[in-house]
């Protein structure tokens, strides 16, 4: 059974940072496209960023370009979000996906991804 499970998320004030992990199990994704979205209450889900299978050229939300950063260690099968300069906008639920795919050229389409994970609560206080 393949399984997304993130962690690293909590409660922090603004200009705080936090890193989000996402451990992947049931099947290897070192060959795969993967990414963060995130849905805030009353909003719909987002795109946040994603990563190629060898981590080279990811994309980003323009809401969050130059403050997050996305990688990952396939030989550890997991990926991570460095969020920096958080803000109370960033506060969200944040998902974990993964595409059977190597590539796509519509990374930031939630279509792109098949496999995501229960999400991690992230909070931004003013």
């Amino acid at each position: 059974q393949v399984q997304l499970v993130e962690s690293g998320g909590g409660l922090v004030q603004a200009g705080d940072s936090l890193r989000l992990s996402c451990a992947a199990s049931g099947r290897t994704f070192r060959n795969n496209l993967m990414g963060w979205f995130r849905q805030a209450p009353g909003k719909e889900r987002e795109f946040v960023a994603a990563i190629s299978w060898s981590g080279g050229r990811p994309t980003y939300a323009d809401s969050v370009k130059g403050r997050f950063s996305i990688s990952r260690d396939n030989a550890k099968n997991t990926m991570f979000l460095q969020m920096n300069s958080l803000k109370p906008e960033d506060t969200a639920v944040y998902y974990c996906v993964a595409s059977i795919s190597t590539y796509s050229n519509l990374p930031a389409s939630a279509s792109a991804y098949r496999y995501w994970g229960q999400g991690t609560q992230v909070t931004v206080s003013s």
